[in-house]
């Protein structure tokens, strides 16, 4: 059996991290799946889909530690190009990933206790997300 359901998100711009968690086990729950998996997907190319205990430490450090990997700045061939601001913001992206895969087991997202799934904004600006949530099984 085949489910999909979608969350939206507002956010507002670059490092605002949400926490989904509960949107997605919602969805796992309505699909009636009770083993199986969930696929967990940002649409958009400034947008990524994480686990991390969500939590306001590490919901600061994860978007320091990415400027600090991949910093903001005029240097990206897509600065060159567009001008835009945000060249960062698809590496940053790009390198965390657009989606995550859970198992289903008893009908919902295995997840350890300190696991939630985000989502994290790399755009420099507040973007309107679609997340696309396919849970697949019996």
């Amino acid at each position: 059996m085949i489910h999909q359901g979608e969350i939206s998100l507002q956010t507002s711009g670059h490092r605002h991290m949400q926490d989904i968690t509960a949107e997605v086990a919602g969805i796992v729950g309505s699909s009636g799946i009770h083993t199986g998996k969930v696929h967990v997907f940002n649409v958009g190319s400034t947008g990524t889909i994480a686990t991390i205990e969500f939590e306001p430490g590490l919901e600061r450090d994860m978007p320091e530690i990415l400027d600090k990997l991949i910093p903001p700045g005029r240097h990206y061939g897509h600065e060159q190009a567009w001008h835009d601001g945000n060249a960062h913001s698809h590496l940053q992206a790009t390198w965390m990933g657009p989606e995550i895969t859970i198992p289903i087991r008893n009908g919902q997202p295995v997840l350890g206790t300190w696991q939630q799934v985000i989502h994290l904004e790399c755009d420099v600006k507040p973007r309107q997300r679609s997340i696309v949530v396919t849970v697949t099984g019996d």
